[in-house]
This record gives structure tokens, sequence and C-alpha cells, in this order.
């Protein structure tokens, strides 16, 4: 492929029309974004991470229109996962702030946020993301093609060229979506075994081990891979047998600040609760400042780029099919009626000035997030380093303007998810756009076709962030909700100074030690923020991975075989979300009792653990099913 954007040639001709915008593609795509964007929603508020459902989509899509419909369109399959991925990163901006507003409710502090509250500032956050996006598209994708590399979207773009595979590839998310989901619900629902073996170590005051044997947590770990894996684990380690047992050792019989218990009396589970997630609260808000203030040089370069770019005259009529964009006026206006949106309508407990700072900071941190999803990839992109920072200059500004209190914590954490959703929203909009325009598709109708998907996932994200809540309750051991909980610590340290700043500062120590040690922040500190059990799981997964890289194979087939265990841990990722979500239905209306068999027959912690192995070691069959194909 020519990395000179004058000597490129998209796969479709720019002359050539094909189908594209299509009934099949919207109904498909649509279909994916509620459901990537309910697992997704799920796998964020156990385990504080997304997955991007952008190649996974393209090749259920190729599945679909191409095995079953025997259809054959490039173009429908990229309109398909670009609708299909935006229901993803809906869910990441929203499952990483809102959860805030739940807990809240739960202490009586506030009334539960409406099911219309939560849509519509996924929705707003959404559409917002696409419209600061568009005009950057010229400058970032076509300008700097061959500079940017945007990882993702390129590979989505070698998965849609290399669609002659697409029915076999297929199979392997779907073959992973229907283990995980039985699995989940024989642990789960059945409850044939536990989902989570336990060991509190009885010798060592305060510690415990553990792991949770659940599909997605393994599907993360190989994702991830074994680095990503080993730093999250190692943050744990720290956690569960070096603080725990150090506040064990020496807290003995006092009552300390915010625990109400003699230290003496509490399990490790309990140590955990009461303190440590403080600690890790610290480590993950330090290590989303630290990622984002060593990218400021790259941030303030990033912006003058894509100003400088966006005001050089491109006055050339833009007839061709690949050049068209949705018209700037049509996108101001959009963008100021949802200014007034987030301004006037009582759904969202914001003033004059807080939507002011959702525009200004949102087409700042869109602009950024596009550009740095181009270098680095939507996986290190630092959306949560961005909403931190966000919700603290909110929350500063609020309060000096005198919106305190309930009204001004609630206002501080709209503002955070709606940018929080711009700038997820923004990165996926620009790796699709970026593999629409290695095939051939049509900017406008991928423009249009993000802001559909946004819509449909933005009402499903309500209900079931509402339903999580009604089955289980933000904060317990189903659902964490790692990066809500210390969004909303630090919105109540600002406003109210209530917080164990002690521990909080403990955990920013931390963090910038393991900023000096040259580790990834990030991941150590929402590893200690994690339960040990959950990063244990996760290691597993990055475990098989690390054998999977280091076999003796040729290079080629090494590849195909990795690439064939990242589709078949999506569908495990995917898989255990949707059952998740089904279960908290039954849960819900009550019936879940009904499909439990623990009181008449379990297999018990052995158990468990060899059908987690066995688990494991399908995923190995996987990675090794293809060995003999060229």
């Amino acid at each position: 492929m020519p990395n000179n954007k004058n000597d490129f040639k998209p796969y479709i001709p720019a002359e050539r029309v094909v189908p594209e915008f299509t009934v099949t593609s919207i109904l498909i795509g649509v279909l994916l974004a509620i459901v990537f964007g309910a697992a997704n929603a799920y796998l964020g508020l156990r385990v504080g991470m997304t997955i991007s459902a952008s190649i996974p989509a393209a090749v259920i899509s190729m599945g679909i229109i191409r095995m079953i419909l025997r259809k054959d369109s490039i173009l429908e399959n990229n309109l398909v996962q670009t609708i299909g991925s935006a229901g993803e990163s809906v869910a990441a901006g929203a499952i990483f702030t809102l959860p805030a507003l739940f807990l809240w409710a739960k202490e009586g502090v506030i009334d539960p946020p409406s099911m219309v509250t939560i849509s519509l500032v996924a929705l707003v956050g959404g559409l917002l993301g696409v419209a600061f996006m568009v005009p950057l598209r010229q400058a970032l994708i076509v300008e700097e093609h061959g500079t940017l590399p945007f990882p993702e979207g390129t590979a989505c773009a070698e998965v849609l060229l290399a669609g002659e595979q697409g029915g076999s590839k297929a199979s392997t998310v779907f073959a992973g979506l229907g283990i995980s989901a039985f699995y989940k619900f024989v642990a789960d629902g059945m409850k044939v075994f536990p989902s989570e073996v336990n060991y509190d170590i009885t010798a060592y005051k305060g510690a415990a081990v553990g792991v949770q044997v659940l599909p997605a947590l393994a599907g993360v770990g190989y994702i991830c891979g074994p680095k990503i894996s080993s730093y999250m684990l190692a943050g744990s380690t720290l956690s569960w047998l070096v603080l725990m047992p150090a506040i064990a050792l020496f807290g003995g019989d006092a009552i300390i600040f915010p625990g109400n218990d003699p230290i003496s009396t509490l399990a490790p589970g309990d140590l955990w609760g009461t303190y440590i997630k403080y600690i890790g609260a610290g480590a993950v808000a330090a290590g989303g400042i630290i990622s984002l203030v060593k990218n400021l040089p790259l941030i303030g370069r990033t912006f003058a780029q894509a100003m400088q770019s966006m005001s050089k005259n491109h006055t050339a009529s833009k007839t061709l099919r690949t050049e068209q964009d949705l018209p700037m006026p049509a996108l101001l206006v959009l963008v100021l009626a949802l200014a007034v949106v987030v301004w006037l309508v009582p759904a969202f407990p914001v003033n004059l000035v807080g939507a002011l700072i959702v525009v200004v900071f949102g087409f700042f941190f869109a602009t950024v997030s596009s550009r740095m999803v181009g270098l680095v990839g939507s996986s290190n992109n630092p959306v949560s380093g961005m909403a931190i920072a966000t919700l603290i200059i909110a929350t500063l500004v609020l309060k000096s303007t005198g919106v305190t209190g309930t009204t001004g914590m609630m206002g501080a954490i709209c503002i955070g998810g709606i940018i929080c959703v711009i700038a997820a929203i923004a990165g996926d909009c620009s790796q699709d756009l970026k593999t629409g325009f290695i095939v051939g598709a049509t900017p406008k109708k991928q423009q249009i076709g993000e802001m559909i998907g946004v819509i449909a996932s933005s009402v499903a994200i309500g209900g079931v962030m509402y339903l999580l809540d009604q089955a289980w309750g933000y904060g317990s051991d189903q659902i964490p909700a790692p990066q809500g909980t210390m969004m909303k610590m630090l919105v109540e340290g600002i406003m109210n100074a209530q917080l164990p700043w002690a521990l909080i500062l403990i955990g920013v120590c931390v963090a910038i030690v393991v900023e000096i040690l040259k580790i990834p922040v990030m991941p150590f500190a929402v590893g200690m923020y994690l339960p040990f059990s959950l990063n244990a799981g996760i290691m597993c997964g990055g475990i098989v991975r690390f054998i999977m890289e280091r076999r003796k194979a040729p290079e080629e087939e090494k590849k195909e075989g990795i690439d064939r265990g990242i589709l078949y841990t999506s569908g495990l990722i995917a898989g255990e979300g949707l059952m998740g979500v089904i279960l908290a239905v039954l849960a819900v209306v009550g019936v879940d009792k009904v499909v439990d068999v623990s009181g008449s027959f379990s297999i018990g912690n052995i158990g468990a653990l060899v059908v987690f192995v066995l688990l494991l070691l399908s995923l190995v069959r996987v990675c090794l099913g293809g060995k003999k194909s060229k």
C-alpha cells in the first residue's frame, strides 16, 4: 500500500459505486452496536476496561452478509463495523463516570438517575464526538496518510480486504460467544461451580489469594497480552500481599478512618473495601493525570497542527464520492443545538458555564483523542486521564460559581461523562474513517452511520446500566465499577473534603514511584484497585498469549494463530457480557433462584479450577487450529 497520500488508491475506486448505506448494513450494525455496547458495559463495570469492537463487528458482518445472505460488498461490511463499534465507545464513556450517580443514590445523597438522563448524556457526548471529528478527517486521515498509522483502523481494513476468509473467522467469534455464554450461565446462573476461588492466608494475616474462573477475564488477559496482565497482577500483589498485611500488622485493635471496626476484626476482603480501594483510587487518579501530563507536548502539537490543517484553503469542489463529508453548517447547528440542550434540559444539572465547558473541552479532547489513536492506538488513548482532568476543572469551576453540594457534584459527573464519551467516540470514529479511507468508503455515509450507532447504543446503555444496578448494585463484587467509584470519590473530595486523603496520597505516591521505575502506571494502578482474584484470572489469559507468542513456528503461522485467538477471546468477552445482562434480567424479575441448582449439585472449587483450565485449553486449541493452513 503506497504511503504517500498522493499515490494512494483505495480498494474501491472513487468513481465506482457499490452497495454501502443499505437497510441490511444499518440493521446489522445497529444490532451489533447494542450487543457490543451491552457486553462492554458489563465488562467495563467489572474490570475497568473495554475491548475494541471494530474487528469482531467486521468479521461477524462478513459472516452474515457474505455467508448467509450471499451478498458481496466490502463497503456494506465496513459500514456495519462503523455502526457496530460505536456501541463499545459509548459504553466506555458512560460506565467510567455515570455509576457515581447510582452510588450517591444508594447513599441517599440524591435520587436515582433516570434512564433518560443516562441515555441523554451518552447521546449528547456521542453526537458531539462525531461532529467534532468530522472537520478533522481531511487533516488527520488524508493529509497524514503514511504518517499516522491508526493501528486498529488499518488492521480492520486488512480484515475486510481478506474477506474471503470471513466465514471461518466469523465462526471463531460465534464459537467463543456461545461457549462463554453457556459457561457463564452454568457458573453464575445454575451455580454448578463458583466463579471465584479464594484462599485467606491465615499464617500471613490480612493476605489472601484467589482466581476468578470466568471467560471474559481470560479473554481480556489474552487481548491485552502478558505484559499488561502482569502489571495488573503486580498491582494486586502489592495491595493484597504487602499493604493489607502491613495494615493488619500495625493496625492491631485500632479503629482508623474511614473504618468503623477494629482492624484486627477485619477479614482480607474487608481490609480491601475499607482501606485499599482509596489507595488504589489515588493511584488510578494519579496514573491518569501522569499519562495526560506526559502527553501534553503531543497534545499541544496535535491541536496546533489540526487547527493549521483545518485553516488551509481546501476550496476544491469535493465531487469525488470518497471526499464527501457532512457539511460544516449542519455540524455547527448540531453542536449549538446540543449545547443548548445541555444548558436548558432539566435532565442535565448543568448551568451555562457547564455547557461551555462541555463544548470547549469536548472539542479540545476530541482533537487530541483523534490524533492520539492515530499514533498509539485506541487501547493507549488516555480517556480516563482526560475525564479526570475535566472532572477536576469542572468541579472547581462549578464550586467557584456557587454551584456546590449535590447539584455541583451531579453537574461535574454529567460534564465528565459527556467529555468521556466525546473522547471515546472521536477516537473510534477516527479509526473507522481510516478503515473507510483504505477500502474506499464514502466518509459522509460513515459519519451518518456512526451517529446511527451512537443513537442506538445510547438508548440501550441507559437500560443496561439501570438493569445491572437493579440486579447487583454498583460497588458490589459482581460489578465493582472501579472507574466510576474513583470518579465519585474525586468529585466528593473536591466539593466537601470528606475523604481519607492520607490513603489517597499513599496511592498517588505509589503511582509516582511506579512511573519513576518506568512501569506503565495505569494497568498497575487499576491492578491495585481491583481484587487479586480478578487480576489472576486476567493473568491466566495473558499466560496463554505468552505461550502462543513464543512457540516454535513460522512467523506467519504464529501470527494467524494469535489473530484467531483474538477473535475467539472477543467472542468470550461478548458472550459473558451478554449472559451477564440476561442474568441481571433474571435477578430483577426474581426468577434467578429457579435456575440455581447449587443446593442439590455442585462440583466445588476443584471442579471450578478444572473447568477453567479446560476453557484455557480450548483457547490454546483455537490458536493452534489452523496450523496446517496456508
